[in-house]
């Protein structure tokens, strides 16, 4: 005979709706302080490297991969933009060089919610659809720069734009900045881990135990944050959710424009995503669309950035930046031929990663550290 302790634990216990919801906030909390323990220790075993990338580069390919490396070194593209503009705002760095850079912390920036993907990795379809929605990602972005960059280098017309814009409005701006409260709380749980390790004497040392923290944090919390939020989102607010996205891509852009302006974080928008679509709660088709407005809300700080520094060449490089990604919407979401192109590219990738899945280790390290290392060393 089972004790009803055994049947309990056995059956799992029954969580109500409440404790449930509190629960998934926690875990997400935890997550995004995973989140940032991972970008923090991947960018302190890359400090005093990222310095130099920024120098001598000449090549617009040397310095598209410039900034995928950087990005992917600091674990954020709008500490790489605001770099790249207080560059460009001091004269060290011209215009026409960071176009390029700015297009790569694009692309680099998806790092994050495809290793987040990674979590799922154990559960095939949680794998699939979480490795989906977050490659799809990394394809619109090289997409929007296999098209913009060469037009951008033979006509100058997006930085051009950017100029013209930043002219019209310069006279009326001054500098400005905010900060996210979101963004604020993670940092301080973050931080509360990093005061632990203060016993640790090097530097490297410690990044490594935040990389290990942090790896551990996200792969925990999104096993449990999957299956309860399977529980506690009802099949209605699930139909609901999706029908909503359905009817318009538009949505969902001012949905992920939005959340991205108040965390100031892509990362933080694409990667809650992850979860929200391995469980089946979020389509991926639906989640695409959050996906574009947090590329166009992510250039929000170095825009602040730039207003603070008063340079027109500065602000020049941050409107180019938003320009950039508005042009890449309309470039390929307002075609319905053409509009699912990443997702599907995405979901091949996906297919071929569940048969193996090491490959998606594999695409991870080649697509944002190898392939971009090589193309600066050969072409810088």
């Amino acid at each position: 005979m089972e004790t009803q302790s055994q049947v309990a634990v056995r059956r799992g216990l029954k969580l109500s709706g409440p404790v449930r919801g509190v629960l998934v906030f926690a875990l997400l909390y935890l997550f995004l302080v995973g989140v940032k323990l991972l970008e923090s220790g991947i960018e302190g075993l890359g400090s005093g490297f990222t310095d130099t990338l920024f120098q001598g580069v000449s090549n617009p390919l040397a310095g598209l991969f410039v900034g995928i490396l950087a990005t992917v070194l600091v674990q954020s593209s709008s500490v790489t933009t605001s770099t790249i503009v207080g560059l460009v705002g001091t004269g060290v760095l011209p215009v026409a060089q960071a176009v390029p850079m700015i297009m790569g912390a694009n692309i680099g920036t998806t790092v994050t919610n495809t290793i987040v993907s990674l979590g799922h990795i154990r559960q095939s379809e949680e794998f699939k659809r979480a490795f989906t929605a977050a490659t799809m990602h990394d394809f619109f972005n090289i997409i929007a720069v296999a098209v913009l960059l060469p037009l951008e280098l033979m006509t100058r017309a997006i930085s051009g734009l950017a100029r013209l814009i930043t002219e019209t409005i310069a006279g009326g701006v001054g500098g400005g900045s905010f900060d996210s409260p979101i963004k604020g709380a993670v940092k301080w749980g973050a931080s509360w881990i990093e005061d632990l390790l203060g016993w640790v004497n090097s530097d490297k040392v410690a990044a490594a135990f935040l990389l290990i923290i942090g790896v551990a944090l996200i792969f925990l919390t999104l096993t449990f944050i999957t299956k309860n939020m399977r529980v506690l989102v009802a099949d209605r607010i699930e139909r609901s959710l999706n029908a909503a996205l359905s009817k318009s891509g538009t949505v969902g852009i001012i949905v992920g424009l939005l959340v991205t302006m108040a965390v100031q974080s892509s990362s933080i928008t694409t990667s809650i995503l992850i979860p929200l679509v391995a469980s089946g709660i979020l389509l991926v088709r639906n989640a695409y669309p959050i996906t574009l407005g947090a590329n166009i809300g992510t250039t929000v700080t170095a825009l602040l950035a730039a207003l603070g520094t008063g340079a027109i060449d500065g602000l020049t490089i941050a409107v180019t930046h938003t320009v950039f990604n508005v042009l890449g919407i309309l470039l390929i979401y307002p075609w319905k031929k053409i509009r699912y192109l990443p997702v599907t590219l995405a979901g091949k990738l996906a297919d071929i990663a569940i048969r193996r899945k090491s490959l998606a280790v594999g695409y991870t390290l080649t697509m944002f550290v190898a392939i971009p290392l090589a193309g600066i060393l050969i072409l810088r």
